[in-house]
């Protein structure tokens, strides 16, 4: 079963920064999101060297069970594995743009934001999720983070409060005609002939991780690339290949894994520990 841990070897392994050229060279024309994205994917599956269209397909189809699409999270999941959202951005400082969906530090089978393929794609209730972010600069990957929501994002419950109370609220306006909406509102009939409408909407953005975790790490700014993943003891403990990461970062000047502990998303005031694994060339 992949995992995250392939996904970090893979990259340490193959580092593909330039990721026009590499779309290119996958005979596929993208733009420079879905470039990461088609790399990411290739890492967790294995198939960064694969040029084969048809061959890249198949293993793929054995590695998720879901491959999403841009308007509804996740992007994919890992076939009976973990759940994974890909996300670019262009500086140090930006923040993640989550649309209409909150942050999330699971995935739930019964959540109205995902569509029915993700929810039937195979047998589950929940999903950890995994946040993956690049920073690209001109076509340039020039830093990656992998992210575990339990590590990043609060409880459901607390974005979930906010959403409801703001929900609630505007539902109680009095002299508006409101409709039954999976977003914050929908005002009908505005206008005296009764043709235009008012959609609500929620836009939910989060700090990236490399401004989240500052205080546990620092990119290395003299390098073309640096690469964090934070993984929880239990978590990374769990996969049976953690040895062959442990094997490879002992091998590399460039890597380095370590335990470091964490403020807990839902209480700060409690630490967690966790693995920081960081590569950089």
């Amino acid at each position: 079963m992949a995992n995250i841990i392939n996904a970090i070897i893979n990259i340490v392994e193959n580092p593909k920064l330039e990721l026009r050229k590499y779309s290119s060279s996958h005979n596929r024309v993208n733009s420079v999101g879905e470039a990461l994205e088609e790399y990411i994917k290739d890492a967790f599956a294995g198939t960064i060297n694969e040029n084969n269209e048809n061959k890249r397909n198949e293993v793929r189809s054995k590695i998720f069970s879901y491959l999403g699409n841009q308007n509804n999270p996740p992007d994919c999941i890992l076939r009976d594995g973990d759940a994974i959202e890909i996300k670019k951005i262009e500086s140090d400082t930006s923040n993640l743009a989550l649309n209409s969906s909150y942050p999330k530090n699971k995935l739930f089978a019964n959540s109205p934001m995902i569509n029915n393929s993700c929810r039937n794609c195979e047998q589950w209730n929940v999903k950890d999720m995994i946040y993956t972010v690049g920073v690209v600069k001109n076509g340039t990957l020039k830093a990656l983070a992998f992210v575990y929501g339990s590590e990043y994002c609060a409880d459901n419950v607390v974005y979930e409060r906010v959403r409801n109370t703001i929900k609630e609220g505007i539902g109680g306006i009095d002299a508006l005609e409101f409709a039954d909406t999976r977003e914050l509102g929908r005002v009908n009939r505005v206008d005296p002939l009764g043709i235009s409408f008012l959609r609500v909407r929620g836009m939910w953005g989060i700090k990236n991780p490399f401004e989240t975790f500052d205080y546990i790490y620092k990119k290395d700014k003299n390098k073309k690339f640096n690469l964090m993943a934070i993984i929880n003891e239990e978590k990374y403990y769990s996969f049976n290949n953690y040895k062959d990461l442990e094997k490879i970062i002992n091998n590399n000047l460039n890597a380095d894994i370590s335990n470091v502990k964490i403020k807990d998303p839902n209480n700060p005031a409690k630490l967690k520990t966790v693995k920081l694994i960081n590569f950089s060339m």
